[in-house]
């Protein structure tokens, strides 16, 4: 269903066994970015009053993601840490065409959306199966699915207001491929996308 090109290496989870404060740390704020993402889309985009009302949604529903990933850090004992860079969402951000018109701004901007949701959600799958404890693989199955409903309504909303601009699936094919090269470079360290 999410069409990534490049699968996670399933020895991720083992790096991530090492060290729970800190991919739990990374996660929490990936979904704080993911709020800040959506709200930033509403801003930026405004005249689609039904993607507004979306992302006003997927703002409060990551927000409470983070607040659930910041409950399980202190349930265990840990502490929230200071905010890492996410240097996979930084190269993706790259490969979005700024300065054309709105419509392939748009289309650009929903699809790194959509990519980053489908990435994070084939992670958390992994972890739900994966990983050896028994209360993150409930969470994390629990995350999987509302990370795949984010992923299709951002790609949804590309080929909505994007297809008469330009064919968005071919688009995506392009967003996948390039993040396939990019994959080759991740899944060595203990966070969400690192």
């Amino acid at each position: 269903m999410l069409g990534l090109k490049l699968e996670t290496d399933p020895r991720w989870v083992n790096i991530v066994e090492k060290n729970i404060e800190e991919i739990l740390t990374d996660h929490a704020y990936c979904e704080q970015k993911a709020a800040t993402n959506a709200i930033s889309v509403l801003i930026s985009f405004p005249y689609h009053t039904d993607v507004v009302d979306e992302m006003l949604k997927i703002a409060k529903e990551e927000l409470t993601h983070f607040e659930m990933v910041h409950q399980k850090i202190k349930d265990r004992g840990l502490k929230l840490g200071f905010e890492r860079k996410d240097e996979y969402v930084g190269e993706l951000y790259k490969f979005m065409r700024k300065g054309h018109n709105q419509k392939i701004v748009f289309i650009d901007r929903m699809l790194f959306s959509a990519l980053i949701e489908a990435r994070s959600c084939e992670r958390f799958k992994l972890l739900s199966e994966q990983i050896n404890d028994e209360d993150l693989k409930l969470f994390y199955n629990e995350l999987m699915i509302s990370e795949a409903g984010h992923y299709t309504l951002f790609i949804g909303f590309a080929r909505k207001y994007g297809s008469e601009v330009e064919d968005v699936d071919a688009r995506w094919q392009q967003w996948l491929n390039y993040e396939a090269e990019l994959l080759k470079n991740y899944g060595k360290k203990e966070t969400i996308h690192g």
